[in-house]
């Protein structure tokens, strides 16, 4: 008889390590605290459209899925900047024509993944299931059922908690001492708007890009969605800065705001105010946390064991890489969960505290440097070493999103770097004025120092 594994969480991260598993031959029994997304409308309002790149793309594929999800995306060839002044510029991702972001939506994807799980026989959803707790020392997970208010407990032969930044299961263990925690909230909060599409069905605004309107201490992004229409997200502090959240309390506030600060955005947004007062406000952390299992009876993975900040898109595909490291492991370890579960800890944790801090360090970009001269001059600066020295030389933002060296290795490359570049175009008027090869040496110099 095959094990079972009990899955909490039926988002993203959850859905794919369920097929994941199914295809191994394993019942994976799912239990997700929501009703099923599939029959019932779940409200919007805090959906952050998803960046699908390399990392999620190759985890699909692993699968057979990266096709049919890719099908339902909007490619993003880079960043279209919205300046006051109304003049926008555009910063292309990549000099490669096939390297670019995708757009899709949270749910779309959802969607997607539970209709493939659910094509397992060994797959079974248990929606309207919150978790309540669990046994960390015989695996029995704890549920009640919130549509009969009936309670039962869940066994299988090992737990995975895939329950998101607010887990359940990461509070069980929480509560069992020798368990590192810290939470980091971001004096931000996001609300979520929209730009619809135009009257006949098409984009607004330029369809192949991720919109930006940098104004320094907040900014909004928007992100393409199939039906033509934008996913639009303000970021603005929640208070204790000149521009703040807690400033726009009436309608005439959010209008006379946005008219001044964001004019041709607004002029697309004929739902501004609804959408502003009706969707809820929310809020930016970082997790991280350690170890992240208990013996082989229970393991946190995703959001539950390191929530990250949305500014480099990664979120989504770093859970996505976590299924397909996990899965990895089970080619060494078969099912010895206490082996793959501590192998899982020590290969992935480096790597997801890199890429939570340089998610902080990207909001930072991009609210602020992206209408900056000299950051501007340094992403053209990029390009040409790119170019002329193709293989050698890689943009922090390459490696992250078009490549799958280990993030911790994009973090300290790319921090060498862009110390490097920024010093060099601080000092220059034109990229005209660039030299790539004294560049490429004086990183190559800072590379050694760090025996990198």
């Amino acid at each position: 008889m095959s094990q079972k594994i009990i899955i909490v969480g039926a988002g993203l991260t959850g859905s794919l390590l369920a097929i994941y598993l199914a295809r191994r031959g394993f019942q994976v029994d799912i239990y997700e605290r929501r009703p099923d997304m599939r029959k019932v409308a779940i409200s919007a309002g805090k959906s952050i459209n998803l960046a699908l790149s390399t990392r999620g793309i190759h985890a699909l594929e692993q699968v057979g899925l990266a096709e049919k999800i890719l099908q339902d995306a909007i490619p993003m060839k880079g960043r279209l900047i919205h300046p006051i002044s109304g003049n926008t510029s555009f910063q292309p991702y990549s000099i490669q024509a096939n390297e670019y972001i995708n757009s899709i939506s949270r749910r779309t994807l959802n969607v997607n993944l539970m209709d493939e799980a659910e094509k397992f026989p060994s797959v079974k959803f248990f929606f309207n299931h919150r978790c309540t707790g669990m046994n960390l020392e015989n695996g029995a997970a704890y549920f009640i059922d919130e549509s009969t208010g009936n309670t039962l407990t869940a066994s299988g032969d090992t737990v995975i908690g895939t329950d998101g930044s607010a887990s359940a299961i990461r509070m069980e263990m929480l509560k069992s001492g020798f368990f590192n925690f810290s939470q980091t909230y971001e004096n931000y909060g996001y609300k979520e708007l929209t730009i619809p599409a135009s009257s006949n069905g098409g984009f607004r605004i330029e369809k192949n890009a991720l919109h930006i309107w940098p104004r320094g201490s907040y900014m909004m992004i928007a992100l393409p969605n199939a039906e033509g229409d934008f996913t639009c997200t303000l970021f603005m502090p929640h208070h204790q800065s000149e521009r703040n959240l807690s400033q726009l309390k009436t309608e005439q506030d959010v209008v006379r705001f946005f008219q001044e600060v964001m004019p041709d955005a607004c002029q697309h947004m004929p739902t501004l105010v609804e959408d502003f007062f009706n969707n809820p406000t929310g809020n930016l952390l970082t997790v991280k946390c350690f170890p992240w299992h208990v013996k082989g009876k229970v393991l946190l993975m995703g959001d539950a064991a390191h929530a990250i900040v949305p500014f480099f898109g990664q979120g989504m595909n770093c859970c996505f890489e976590d299924c397909y490291y996990f899965d990895q492991l089970m080619d060494d370890f078969g099912d010895d969960w206490a082996q793959i579960f501590e192998a899982f800890g020590n290969l992935r944790k480096e790597n997801t505290d890199a890429i939570a801090d340089l998610a902080v360090e990207n909001f930072v970009e991009m609210r602020d440097l992206v209408a900056q001269k000299d950051f501007i001059l340094k992403k053209q600066a990029e390009a040409i070493l790119e170019e002329q020295y193709a293989g050698a030389f890689i943009s922090k933002y390459a490696m992250v999103t078009f490549h799958r060296l280990p993030y911790a290795t994009a973090l300290k490359r790319g921090r060498t770097q862009d110390k490097v570049l920024m010093e060099i175009c601080g000092k220059i008027s034109t990229i005209e004025d660039f030299n790539p090869a004294a560049a490429m040496e004086k990183i190559r110099m800072e590379w050694e120092k760090l025996g990198q």
